[in-house]
């Protein structure tokens, strides 16, 4: 933007002085002719008024020749009282008058001190000189200005003045002997005050450039302040000629002694004229400064709510980013706080809030923590206000983030308000980077511009699409955008392998279960990247396989290769597939702890020995760390031998069982440089048992067989094209609805369709067209057909046809207009057999009184859903994170209760992610899209961040890019025994990258699993061992009976509430835990049978069989975690749930050829062997 203080363009011709009185003489010798168009502008009068008043630069330059001179008159009349000597009296001889101090008696007043001054002659010609241009400036200035009363003109003030000090010099011209008369020049101060004030406005206007009402009245306060002073000191000096002669330095003294009331009292006036102007002038001092100081109270207090300026000097010196949003709350602000600041690098950065609203007690209280008080400053006003942009110094900006308000009732409005700042902002700096985030999918191509857009709801759906086939992919997504700020430092394996003697801290020590560790540990990983050539981790990779790299890297440094980028490309590839050659100039994007630059790497050959005796494995309370590092900052990191372990090493032994006479065949390396050759068909990518190229006579008769191709069809503009399963023809709208038959089926539940997999229902408030988005996930291309699962909207209002147009080339994709509140509609969508029930937020209650009491609605009816269906899956979305606590909420569970308290504690550790352990997020069963506000945030220093969330979420098909998907653990595949192992055998046979486990614990209580407690408060009654085992033991044997109802947190919440309950002895405490427990057992199990009879009664009162509802199947005791990036070493469990990212099977399509079934993963593949259909 261009610099209006350094850039000020000449004046036109006409705007000179002297082309005002001899005209433009440039057009005499022209033969063009000239046109006036402004005619009132050809008088005399008119081009002096131009000059003098209109023009802008002109009239400042009057103005400070003006202010000039009234202090050059002040200065001459200190002048003149420095030289003159009130004995000589020079005036009274002049005019032949005795002025002998002889003839004054005592008691009486000698006025001719008082009237008359010694002036020299220069001295006297000189401020002759400048009365008389101050008089002729005042008199042509009221001649300009007369608009019709020439009293309004004469009985101004300034001109009164003017007039006093201006016109008896004049008359001493004429008349010389009054050349010493005494006259008051020192009141041009006042004028000299007034033509300050008028040359600040008019240099506002001329560099058109505001100042701050505050500083104007700053500087109107303290020249009113000197105004008095300096008025005070001359004229009680000049008094006082006829008293005690007192010096300009000594009426000084007396000035500053009297109006700070200090009053010493050593220096008084004598005469009563002096003493009349002290009391003159405290009596308007006493009003004109209050006055003052009300005004300069009342502009500071405006601009604490408004914010005031960042300051252009700071913007030019200091690094700033503006952060513009609708309304400001204490959450969201935090939030961006908290994921800003945790960057090392942004620490000298300042944060700049624009908000139209005026700042609440909440925000002011937060910001006036030293921590951010010296860092965030916030300004009240609005971003398409031109003002409040140069306010924010939004042209020298780093970045500028634009938030939408979600939480209004009307989303599209406050997108309209989203897309206005995003264009104010462009508009008025074209060269600040734009972070803007969107609600809704069809307002964002206004913004395409924004270097980085988030979209709310595309965003939302496809994460929670993903979540019902990879299970807690949202916990994943949010773990990985969030910065780690050490919710538990890994210092324990990173001290075995280094040997540093430092301590643990407290935290550490004092760590809650192992689950916690372990998931805590996992959960500070994040997406970093390093070009290839400058790494020491991946270097020595060049010119071999991206899964050789990848293998290698996590064998050796425990670090997690995802994909790449070419130089000279700007699309990121995840896992490109064996066939990728890494390259010197590529940039390689890893999972880890930390980022390469901050480890320090250490070579260790001499205790390896020692070092593998200590990372065995010894049982599921341990997690063994083959190589780790520690936390942010500069760590060690303990290198391995890189070589490939063969499968007879003692690490990958089979273990010993009886069931088995031999073992499964030993894995294949992973090659440096793959060809078709060594990329065989294995049975880890096909499954030649169900042909799908061939479909069977029931697929042909029930319409099963889909094409590949682009959907026809999309609700919204701006959509990423993806290649799906779709149907020959489009469904027509009446065979859509689920629970109504038509003229082509009869069909008026789910349960009637007869499906073959387990549906997953979506219960939303309208069909927006963030909605497509979780549809478009479940029908990738790259999914199996026989695993595609139906899917059921369950809508409050009914969709419009557009979204039908959208949805009917997609299989087996439903709608029924109903609500999750009514138990007949729950059922007749098929609730009772559903794998995954999605309850989305709805937006009209999104906005309540109340903030949190915005998600009260959605939370009530979920907890109905957990207790009614226990054996359902509920993934829930929620608007506020902190609401998180009453998901699945048990009021006298003691686990719950001390999960409250390690959640309070994390928080007040300044822990970004308090919440982390709650199970229902842990589980991936809630969440919150204002968690991912934090990846908008963190595209400021990691701006490949939303490309590769988009590719994880299938938002983005990028050729040659792989996808997200999840592979189980079953009992035949436990022989891979170890992480490590499976990451081997998926990169040399599939080419998949694992990056993640997903893990269940079991209900049985083990020995180990039974010792294990949980304390939030000390850990100081581990004395007691026996004591803890004999009750548990007893325990276990008085409720032996009932062995089955008792979960393993049930179990574990017994130690809990010894250590939380301090009330009473223990004994006593124990027996009544003891009798609680039997008593809530009977009363669930009571409860159970009641809710089981009343959906039964209903089910059969709507004409469905109660055949498919088993009320006793409850997974709501079940506990499951996610670990990011696990160790090589981590024990591999019976149900876990491993993450790939899977190779884009129309790169690679392996060779087809016979093999045996294996349950180790998903098959996938062969249905890029059909033909592709547009």
């Amino acid at each position: 933007m261009v610099d209006l203080d350094s850039e000020v363009p000449p004046l036109p011709p006409r705007y000179r002085f002297r082309d005002l009185l001899l005209g433009d003489q440039g057009w005499q010798s022209d033969d063009r002719v000239q046109v006036e168009f402004y005619m009132n502008e050809n008088t005399f009068k008119e081009r002096l008024k131009l000059f003098f008043i209109k023009n802008q630069r002109s009239s400042l330059r009057i103005r400070l020749f003006n202010f000039s001179l009234k202090l050059l008159s002040c200065f001459l009349y200190i002048v003149r009282v420095l030289l003159d000597d009130p004995t000589q009296g020079l005036g009274c001889k002049e005019l032949n008058r005795s002025c002998s101090h002889q003839n004054y008696t005592p008691g009486t007043i000698d006025w001719s001190p008082i009237i008359w001054v010694n002036r020299s002659l220069p001295l006297w010609g000189l401020q002759v000189s400048v009365a008389v241009i101050s008089l002729f400036e005042t008199l042509l200035l009221s001649y300009l200005s007369y608009k019709g009363n020439i009293w309004e003109q004469i009985l101004r003030i300034p001109f009164l003045l003017e007039i006093i000090n201006a016109v008896p010099f004049i008359i001493t011209i004429f008349w010389p002997v009054l050349r010493n008369l005494f006259i008051p020049v020192f009141l041009n101060c006042w004028l000299a005050k007034h033509a300050l004030e008028n040359m600040i406005n008019d240099l506002h206007r001329a560099i058109q450039r505001t100042q701050s009402a505050m500083f104007n009245q700053v500087l109107i306060l303290i020249s009113t302040l000197l105004c008095l002073i300096f008025t005070c000191i001359c004229g009680i000096q000049h008094l006082e000629r006829a008293g005690n002669r007192l010096t300009l330095f000594d009426s000084l003294y007396f000035c500053i002694v009297t109006f700070s009331t200090v009053g010493f009292g050593d220096v008084t006036p004598k005469i009563w004229p002096s003493k009349l102007l002290v009391v003159i002038m405290i009596c308007v001092a006493l009003v004109v400064l209050p006055i003052q100081f009300e005004q300069l109270a009342y502009l500071w207090m405006e601009r604490q709510k408004s914010g005031g300026n960042y300051s252009r000097y700071r913007a030019q010196t200091e690094k700033h980013v503006v952060l513009c949003v609708s309304s400001l709350k204490i959450d969201l602000l935090m939030d961006f706080l908290n994921e800003f600041y945790a960057h090392p690098r942004l620490q000298d950065y300042y944060v700049v809030i624009l908000c139209p609203t005026e700042m609440d007690a909440q925000v002011r209280r937060v910001l006036q923590i030293p921590m951010w008080s010296q860092r965030v400053i916030y300004l009240q006003g609005s971003a398409l206000k031109d003002q409040d942009l140069l306010r924010a110094k939004m042209d020298n900006a780093e970045a500028c983030f634009i938030l939408s308000s979600r939480c209004e009732v009307d989303r599209t409005a406050a997108d309209h308000q989203t897309i206005l700042r995003a264009w104010a902002v462009k508009d008025f700096a074209p060269n600040c980077p734009l972070y803007v985030q969107i609600l809704k999918p069809e307002n964002k191509f206004h913004i395409k511009f924004a270097d980085h857009v988030v979209c709310e709801e595309e965003f939302k759906y496809a994460m929670l699409a993903l979540n019902c086939i990879c299970p807690a992919t949202s916990t994943l997504i949010t773990l990985l955008v969030h910065t780690s700020r050490g919710h538990t430092a890994p210092w324990e394996a990173f001290r075995q392998l280094t040997g540093t003697k430092q301590t643990l801290n407290r935290e550490s020590q004092q760590s809650p279960e192992q689950w916690q560790k372990m998931y805590g540990r996992c959960s500070g990983n994040e997406v970093y990247h390093i070009n290839l050539e400058e790494s020491t981790v991946f270097a020595e990779y060049e010119g071999k396989s991206f899964t050789y790299a990848s293998f290698h890297a996590h064998k050796k440094f425990g670090v997690c290769l995802i994909g790449v980028r070419k130089e000279d490309n700007k699309n990121i590839l995840l896992n490109p597939g064996p066939r990728y050659i890494m390259s010197s100039t590529d940039i390689c994007f890893y999972i880890n702890i930390t980022k390469e630059e901050n480890s320090a790497f250490k070579k260790q050959e001499k205790h390896r020995k020692n070092h593998e005796s200590k990372l065995s494995y010894h049982g599921a309370s341990r997690l063994p760390v083959h190589s780790i590092i520690a936390s942010m900052g500069t760590v060690a990191i303990d290198l391995q031998d890189t070589g490939c372990r063969g499968a007879s090493g003692a690490t990958l032994a089979l273990p010993a069982q009886g069931g088995r006479e031999g073992r499964r065949p030993s894995i294949a390396p992973v090659l440096e440089v793959a060809d078709s050759s060594s990329l065989p068909t294995c049975d880890l990518l096909s499954d030649q048992s169900e042909d799908e190229t061939t479909p069977s006579d029931e697929e042909v008769s029930a319409g099963f067989e889909y094409a590949k191709g682009y959907p026809p069809y999309s609700p919204y503009i701006g959509s990423s094209p993806t290649f799906c399963h779709l149907l020959h023809e489009k469904v027509p709208f009446c065979c859509l609805r689920l629970d109504k038959g038509c003229q082509h089926n009869y069909y008026e539940d789910a349960k009637a369709y007869g499906f073959k997999n387990k549906l997953i229902i979506v219960a939303a408030e309208t069909a927006g067209n963030g909605l497509y988005n979780f549809i478009v996930p479940l029908r990738a291309y790259y999914r199996p057909k026989k695993e595609l699962n139906p899917i059921v909207l369950l809508l409050d209002n009914p969709p419009d046809m557009h979204f039908l147009d959208a949805i009917c080339w997609f299989p087996m994709v439903y709608y029924m207009v109903g609500s999750i509140d009514n138990l007949d509609d729950l059922l007749r969508c098929g609730v009772t057999f559903a794998a995954n029930m999605v309850v989305v937020d709805k937006e009209s209650t999104m906005s309540a009184e109340e903030d949190y009491m915005a998600d009260a609605k959605t939370i009530v009816n979920v907890q109905t859903l957990f207790r009614l269906f226990s054996s359902l899956s509920i993934i829930t979305e929620l608007t506020h994170p902190a609401n998180m606590r009453f998901m699945q909420f048990r009021a006298k569970d003691c686990y719950s209760l001390a999960l409250s308290k390690l959640e309070k504690k994390e928080r007040e550790k300044g822990s970004n992610l308090a919440f982390m352990f709650r199970l229902p997020f842990a589980a991936g069963r809630v969440f919150s899209i204002s968690m991912l506000d934090t990846l908008l945030y963190q595209s400021f220093v990691k701006d490949y961040m939303i490309s590769i969330t988009r590719l994880l979420l299938g938002l983005d098909t990028t050729p040659g890019s792989g996808f997200l998907c999840s592979m189980k653990i079953t009992e035949e595949d436990l022989w891979i025994r170890t992480y490590a192992r499976l990451y081997q055998k998926l990169c040399s046979s599939t080419g998949d990258i694992p990056i993640g486990v997903y893990r269940t614990e079991s209900q049985k209580l083990t020995t180990s699993e039974s010792q294990i407690s949980i304390s939030v408060e000390d850990w100081e009654d581990t004395k007691d061992t026996k004591e803890q085992f004999s009750c548990r033991g007893n325990h276990r044997n008085s409720t032996s009976s009932d062995q089955s109802d008792h979960p393993l947190l049930r179990r574990k919440s017994m130690q809990w509430a010894r250590r939380l309950s301090r009330r009473a002895p223990r004994h006593s405490a124990k027996t009544a835990e003891k009798i609680n427990q039997q008593r809530m057992n009977l009363y669930r199990r009571s409860e159970r049978q009641e809710l089981a009879e009343l959906v039964k009664n209903r089910m059969k009162h709507l004409g469905l069989s109660p055949a498919g509802y088993d009320e006793m199947n409850d997974h709501q005791n079940t506990l499951s975690y996610i670990l990011i990036n696990p160790s090589p070493d981590t024990r591999l469990e019976l149900n876990d749930i491993v993450y790939l990212i899977r190779p884009d099977p129309l790169t690679y399509v392996p060779n087809a050829g016979p093999s045996r079934k294996n349950s180790f993963c998903n098959t996938v593949g062969q249905d890029t062997r059909e033909e592709t259909q547009l």
